[in-house]
């Protein structure tokens, strides 16, 4: 029988159909045809087909804009906010508005054409990281920006224009609706019960473990009790942080890890799906938000919505949380062997 299931943090409730199910086996992508790397502006020796760099990690005596970068940022060619000018918000009649102010930038994650995240080293994972936390610590000093969003599209169907592997970074000059909605759930939870929610939710996970995909220590990877997609997978620190920039060094390498690890198992159980992710921290401002606790959501692009999902606010999740988990605990990630254990994941 289907279940309606609430998220927790927002109170969004999603539709759990198991009388449409379909097995995490049935879903399958195609294999995405190689795009030529001498056309790619995103390969070394043709960064003049790009915007001038922002930041970049390069290998010494190398020079912006030429080859000898490890991770390059540089602004988006058509970006959907402009770093120039002022918000002049302004009513016109009962509507507001404002000026598209912004900043929107590109991190080319390596200089390999054809390399995506789960080939990378632990390692060049962990500089992508840190290269999200330098340009996150540079324009929280712009006053006009309130909240900075990190996300990744992989894949045509995920939205991405060009293959070679990159995310973005939009500052936006007020805090998106998602995360909104996020940030007044928890702090209604903290003032009822003063924990934070997502600390509980961990608690209950690995208690539970019908849905941890794997304990990587210091971070749990796991499919959210109210998923709205087939293998909607959350990465989650164990210790309560409020914002992505309160990690030591080591643990953005423990981090890095656990993506790898993660997107690889969603890769070997999908067949390379287009996905995307997309990093929840807390707000530029002052204010505290203890209440609040960061987070990476994977969305791999498995299912399409329809009219009910679009016209109703409700989500149809045909695959339950509960074994999309397994499947992926299940993963030898020296092969493609599903064991399909539902007890603690192996280190692979």
């Amino acid at each position: 029988m289907p279940e309606l299931r609430k998220d927790p943090i927002i109170g969004r409730w999603v539709i759990i159909s198991t009388d449409r199910a379909r097995r995490p086996s049935s879903f399958s992508s195609m294999p995405r045809p190689r795009e030529e790397a001498s056309m790619c502006p995103f390969c070394p020796g043709n960064e003049a087909h790009t915007p001038p760099e922002v930041f970049a990690y390069r290998q010494p005596n190398s020079v912006p804009n030429r080859p000898g970068w490890r991770v390059r940022v540089i602004s988006n060619k058509f970006p959907a906010l402009v770093i120039e000018g002022n918000l002049s918000r302004q009513a016109k009649g009962l509507y507001d508005q404002m000026n598209g102010i912004g900043a929107h930038e590109v991190i080319i994650e390596t200089p390999h054409h054809g390399r995506d995240m789960v080939d990378m080293t632990d390692e060049e994972i962990r500089d992508v990281l840190w290269i999200y936390r330098e340009r996150m610590l540079d324009l929280a000093r712009d006053s006009r920006f309130k909240y900075i969003l990190i996300f990744k599209n992989h894949g045509e169907a995920a939205g991405a224009s060009l293959e070679h592997e990159h995310s973005q970074l939009i500052a936006t000059p007020i805090i998106p609706k998602r995360v909104t909605e996020e940030l007044d759930g928890s702090r209604q939870y903290y003032s009822f019960k003063e924990r934070c929610i997502f600390c509980d939710i961990i608690r209950q996970e690995i208690m539970e473990y019908e849905r941890i995909v794997k304990d990587y220590d210091a971070f749990i990877s796991f499919q959210p009790f109210a998923s709205r997609f087939p293998f909607e997978t959350w990465i989650i620190p164990k210790p309560h942080q409020s914002s992505f920039l309160e990690m030591s060094d080591q643990e953005y390498l423990i981090l890095a890890a656990a993506l790898k690890d993660t997107l690889g198992r969603i890769k070997l159980a999908l067949n390379n799906p287009a996905f995307n992710f997309i990093l929840h921290t807390r707000p530029i401002s002052k204010d505290s938000h203890e209440y609040f606790h960061w987070h990476i959501e994977i969305f791999p692009k498995v299912t399409k919505m329809a009219g009910f999902e679009w016209g109703s606010g409700f989500y149809i999740n045909p695959t339950s949380p509960e074994e999309a988990a397994s499947f992926l605990r299940g993963i030898d990630m020296n092969g493609r062997h599903y064991s399909g254990q539902t007890g603690s994941a192996s280190n692979g």
